[in-house]
Order: C-alpha cells, then structure tokens, then sequence
C-alpha cells in the first residue's frame, strides 16, 4: 500500500502554525468560558474548524487571533442557549485529578464564575482576564459600551457576594 498524503500547502502550514501558538493562547479563555477543560477543548476545537474555513482570508489579517476569540465567545452562547434545552442528570461522575489542576482558590474562583449568567461571565472574563477595553468587549459581543459596564458591575458584585460571605456556597 503506497502512502497518499499530500504536502501541506503554504496556506496549511501557516494554519498549523497558527493554531500551535492559538491553543496556548486561548485555551485558558476557554476553560473560563466553558467552565471546565473538556468542555473548553470542544470549544476551542469548534472555533479553530470555523478559522481554519476562512484562513486564506484571515491569515492576511493583523491579529487572527481577535477574530478566533470573537469565534469563541460567539460558540460558547451560542452552545450555551444549546444546553439549556438539555436534560440534567441528578449525580455527575467522578472525575480523577490530574497533575498540573488548579488549588482550591481558583476552584472557588471558577465555580463563582459560572454562577454569572454566560453574557455577565464573557464580560468579566474579556474584561479583566484578557484584559481588553469597554469598547473591545462592547465590539467583540454586539453591544453597547454601556451594556458591558452594566453586565461587568453586577457581575462583580455578584461575585464579591458570593466570594466574601462565608454563609454562601459555589457549587464546585
């Protein structure tokens, strides 16, 4: 049996080199998107097959990597009103740790953060974890600047709330 495989265009391999540094990049806005890592790998896998169908014309951009996590944000609503139409088991599997899993601060952390509703929970993470402006966020979820410092204040209050009174648990 002869080996069939072709070589990868110059186009491919600036896609494989995209999404080498990509991953790195934006898996960890995924995770705290998603919730946890295999649901982030599935979204960030979703979102670089929608780049990958529009690279000719993205790898000209400046920054792929803003149009990728518009991508992202946008899979993770749109996966998002997906599952509220899903049905709930009542006991979740165990799941083993792994070396390299994040200490029991930013376990409460994450679980704080996905108490937000996913509009509040995209701010907050595009705002104070990427670190982008009013106005980018505004641009990158389709809304007013207003919106996003609305959506960033009650989210930051809720978890202030849910992060400073000991009487209140977040579901891990």
């Amino acid at each position: 049996m002869t080996d069939q495989t072709q070589p990868l265009s110059a186009a491919d391999r600036s896609y494989v080199a995209f999404v080498e540094v990509a991953w790195q990049r934006h898996i960890r806005l995924a995770m705290l998107l998603a919730g946890d890592r295999w649901r982030a790998e599935e979204l960030l896998q979703d979102s670089l097959v929608k780049v990958y169908e529009r690279w000719r014309r993205l790898s000209r951009l400046d920054d792929p990597h803003a149009y990728l996590r518009r991508v992202l944000v946008n899979n993770h609503t749109s996966g998002w009103r997906r599952r509220r139409r899903e049905s709930l088991v009542a006991d979740v599997p165990d799941r083993a740790t792994r070396a390299g899993d994040v200490g029991p601060d930013a376990v409460v952390l994450r679980g704080a953060l996905m108490s937000l509703p996913a509009k509040q929970r995209a701010v907050v993470v595009l705002r104070h974890y990427e670190d982008l402006t009013e106005r980018e966020v505004a641009r990158l979820l389709g809304c007013s600047v207003g919106t996003v410092k609305s959506q960033n204040a009650r989210a930051l209050d809720k978890l202030r709330h849910l992060l400073d009174e000991p009487s209140h648990t977040v579901s891990r």
